[in-house]
Protein backbone atom coordinates (compact mmCIF):
# COMPACT_ATOMS: atom_id res chain seq x y z
CA UNK A 1 0.00 0.00 0.00
CA UNK A 2 1.30 3.46 -0.95
CA UNK A 3 2.25 5.63 2.00
CA UNK A 4 0.18 8.79 2.51
CA UNK A 5 2.45 11.73 3.15
CA UNK A 6 1.53 14.71 5.29
CA UNK A 7 2.52 17.65 3.08
CA UNK A 8 3.52 20.77 5.01
CA UNK A 9 4.26 24.15 3.42
CA UNK A 10 6.78 26.51 4.97
CA UNK A 11 6.07 30.18 4.26
CA UNK A 12 6.67 33.66 5.62
CA UNK A 13 7.71 37.11 4.49
CA UNK A 14 11.05 38.08 3.01
CA UNK A 15 13.82 37.96 5.62
CA UNK A 16 11.91 35.74 8.09
CA UNK A 17 14.46 32.93 7.74
CA UNK A 18 12.46 30.29 5.83
CA UNK A 19 15.63 28.78 4.36
CA UNK A 20 17.26 28.51 7.77
CA UNK A 21 14.22 26.72 9.21
CA UNK A 22 14.08 24.43 6.16
CA UNK A 23 17.73 23.49 6.68
CA UNK A 24 16.86 22.58 10.30
CA UNK A 25 13.96 20.45 8.97
CA UNK A 26 16.36 18.69 6.58
CA UNK A 27 18.83 18.15 9.43
CA UNK A 28 16.01 16.42 11.33
CA UNK A 29 15.67 13.97 8.42
CA UNK A 30 12.75 15.37 6.42
CA UNK A 31 12.87 16.25 2.71
CA UNK A 32 12.17 19.83 1.60
CA UNK A 33 11.05 20.94 -1.87
CA UNK A 34 12.15 24.50 -2.70
CA UNK A 35 9.60 26.13 -5.05
CA UNK A 36 11.88 29.00 -6.16
CA UNK A 37 14.72 26.64 -7.05
CA UNK A 38 12.35 24.36 -8.95
CA UNK A 39 10.83 27.32 -10.83
CA UNK A 40 14.34 28.36 -11.95
CA UNK A 41 15.04 24.82 -13.20
CA UNK A 42 11.73 24.72 -15.05
CA UNK A 43 12.39 28.09 -16.70
CA UNK A 44 15.76 26.78 -17.81
CA UNK A 45 14.95 23.20 -18.84
CA UNK A 46 11.22 22.61 -19.44
CA UNK A 47 10.57 22.77 -23.21
CA UNK A 48 6.79 23.23 -22.89
CA UNK A 49 7.25 26.14 -20.48
CA UNK A 50 9.93 27.68 -22.70
CA UNK A 51 7.65 27.46 -25.77
CA UNK A 52 4.74 29.02 -23.86
CA UNK A 53 6.95 31.88 -22.62
CA UNK A 54 8.28 32.50 -26.14
CA UNK A 55 4.70 32.64 -27.43
CA UNK A 56 3.78 35.12 -24.68
CA UNK A 57 6.88 37.34 -24.35
CA UNK A 58 8.63 36.77 -27.70
CA UNK A 59 11.21 34.37 -29.13
CA UNK A 60 14.05 36.51 -27.74
CA UNK A 61 13.01 35.67 -24.13
CA UNK A 62 15.61 32.90 -24.51
CA UNK A 63 19.00 33.55 -26.11
CA UNK A 64 20.73 31.29 -28.67
CA UNK A 65 22.19 29.19 -25.82
CA UNK A 66 18.71 28.63 -24.38
CA UNK A 67 19.35 30.93 -21.40
CA UNK A 68 16.55 33.11 -20.07
CA UNK A 69 16.85 36.77 -21.10
CA UNK A 70 16.34 38.16 -17.59
CA UNK A 71 16.29 41.87 -18.52
CA UNK A 72 13.56 41.22 -21.12
CA UNK A 73 11.60 39.08 -18.64
CA UNK A 74 11.93 41.79 -15.98
CA UNK A 75 10.67 44.44 -18.44
CA UNK A 76 7.67 42.24 -19.28
CA UNK A 77 6.88 41.62 -15.59
CA UNK A 78 7.18 45.30 -14.65
CA UNK A 79 4.33 46.18 -17.01
CA UNK A 80 1.94 45.25 -14.21
CA UNK A 81 0.21 42.51 -12.27
CA UNK A 82 -1.71 41.21 -15.32
CA UNK A 83 1.63 40.49 -17.03
CA UNK A 84 3.07 38.73 -13.98
CA UNK A 85 -0.16 36.70 -13.72
CA UNK A 86 0.34 35.45 -17.29
CA UNK A 87 3.87 34.25 -16.49
CA UNK A 88 2.62 32.64 -13.25
CA UNK A 89 -0.13 30.84 -15.19
CA UNK A 90 2.60 29.15 -17.25
CA UNK A 91 5.15 28.39 -14.52
CA UNK A 92 3.11 27.73 -11.36
CA UNK A 93 1.11 24.71 -12.60
CA UNK A 94 4.35 23.01 -13.65
CA UNK A 95 5.98 23.70 -10.26
CA UNK A 96 2.90 22.25 -8.52
CA UNK A 97 3.00 19.16 -10.75
CA UNK A 98 6.69 18.57 -10.02
CA UNK A 99 6.08 19.03 -6.27
CA UNK A 100 3.27 16.45 -6.20
CA UNK A 101 5.38 13.95 -8.17
CA UNK A 102 8.35 14.60 -5.86
CA UNK A 103 6.21 14.20 -2.71
CA UNK A 104 4.99 10.78 -3.87
CA UNK A 105 8.58 9.58 -4.25
CA UNK A 106 9.60 10.45 -0.68
CA UNK A 107 9.68 7.77 2.00
CA UNK A 108 9.05 9.91 5.08
CA UNK A 109 5.76 10.46 6.85
CA UNK A 110 6.07 14.25 6.45
CA UNK A 111 7.34 16.17 3.43
CA UNK A 112 7.88 19.92 3.25
CA UNK A 113 7.53 22.59 0.58
CA UNK A 114 9.26 25.96 0.97
CA UNK A 115 7.14 28.60 -0.79
CA UNK A 116 7.43 32.35 -0.23
CA UNK A 117 4.23 33.14 -2.14
CA UNK A 118 2.18 30.18 -0.90
CA UNK A 119 -1.16 31.96 -0.52
CA UNK A 120 -0.66 34.35 -3.45
CA UNK A 121 0.01 31.40 -5.78
CA UNK A 122 -2.79 29.23 -4.37
CA UNK A 123 -0.26 26.52 -3.51
CA UNK A 124 -1.81 25.97 -0.07
CA UNK A 125 -4.32 23.69 -1.85
CA UNK A 126 -1.47 21.20 -2.51
CA UNK A 127 -0.56 20.75 1.17
CA UNK A 128 -2.22 19.47 4.33
CA UNK A 129 -0.77 22.01 6.73
CA UNK A 130 1.03 25.37 6.68
CA UNK A 131 3.96 26.37 8.86
CA UNK A 132 4.42 30.14 9.08
CA UNK A 133 7.85 31.56 9.98
CA UNK A 134 7.54 34.80 11.93
CA UNK A 135 10.17 37.42 12.72
CA UNK A 136 9.83 41.06 13.82
CA UNK A 137 9.96 43.53 10.94
CA UNK A 138 13.16 45.20 12.17
CA UNK A 139 14.93 41.80 12.23
CA UNK A 140 13.65 40.98 8.74
CA UNK A 141 14.75 44.37 7.37
CA UNK A 142 18.26 43.90 8.78
CA UNK A 143 18.52 40.37 7.33
CA UNK A 144 17.38 41.51 3.86
CA UNK A 145 19.76 44.50 3.89
CA UNK A 146 22.72 42.25 4.81
CA UNK A 147 21.81 39.36 2.51
CA UNK A 148 20.95 41.37 -0.60
CA UNK A 149 23.18 44.43 0.02
CA UNK A 150 20.22 46.82 -0.30
CA UNK A 151 19.08 49.93 1.55
CA UNK A 152 16.46 49.88 4.31
CA UNK A 153 14.13 51.71 1.92
CA UNK A 154 14.50 48.98 -0.73
CA UNK A 155 13.96 46.20 1.84
CA UNK A 156 10.77 47.91 3.04
CA UNK A 157 9.60 48.33 -0.58
CA UNK A 158 10.01 44.60 -1.19
CA UNK A 159 8.11 43.81 2.01
CA UNK A 160 5.26 46.11 0.98
CA UNK A 161 4.77 44.02 -2.18
CA UNK A 162 4.08 40.88 -0.17
CA UNK A 163 0.89 39.69 1.49
CA UNK A 164 0.26 41.07 4.99
CA UNK A 165 2.09 39.02 7.64
CA UNK A 166 -0.93 38.89 9.97
CA UNK A 167 -3.04 37.35 7.22
CA UNK A 168 -0.35 34.70 6.53
CA UNK A 169 -0.22 33.87 10.25
CA UNK A 170 -4.02 33.55 10.48
CA UNK A 171 -4.15 31.24 7.46
CA UNK A 172 -1.42 28.95 8.84
CA UNK A 173 -1.65 25.93 11.13
CA UNK A 174 1.63 26.48 13.02
CA UNK A 175 3.98 29.37 13.69
CA UNK A 176 7.70 29.28 14.43
CA UNK A 177 9.31 32.40 15.87
CA UNK A 178 12.65 33.01 14.17
CA UNK A 179 13.79 36.22 15.83
CA UNK A 180 17.38 35.10 16.42
CA UNK A 181 16.64 34.35 20.10
CA UNK A 182 13.93 31.66 20.21
CA UNK A 183 15.16 28.06 19.87
CA UNK A 184 14.10 26.84 16.41
CA UNK A 185 14.80 23.15 17.13
CA UNK A 186 12.58 23.08 20.22
CA UNK A 187 9.72 24.69 18.26
CA UNK A 188 10.26 22.33 15.32
CA UNK A 189 10.34 19.27 17.57
CA UNK A 190 6.70 19.84 18.54
CA UNK A 191 5.62 20.13 14.89
CA UNK A 192 7.71 17.21 13.62
CA UNK A 193 6.51 14.91 16.39
CA UNK A 194 2.88 16.01 16.24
Amino acid sequence: MKQKHCKIAVTGGIGCGKSYVCHRIEAAGYPVFYCDDEAKQILKNDDKVKMALQALVGKEVYDSDGELNKPLMRTFLLQGKAYADQIDAIVHPRVAEVFLEWAEQQNTEKVFMECAILFESGFEKFVDQVLYIAAPQEVRVTRVMERDQVTEEKALQWMALQMNEEEKAQRSDFTIINDGKADIDIQLHEILND
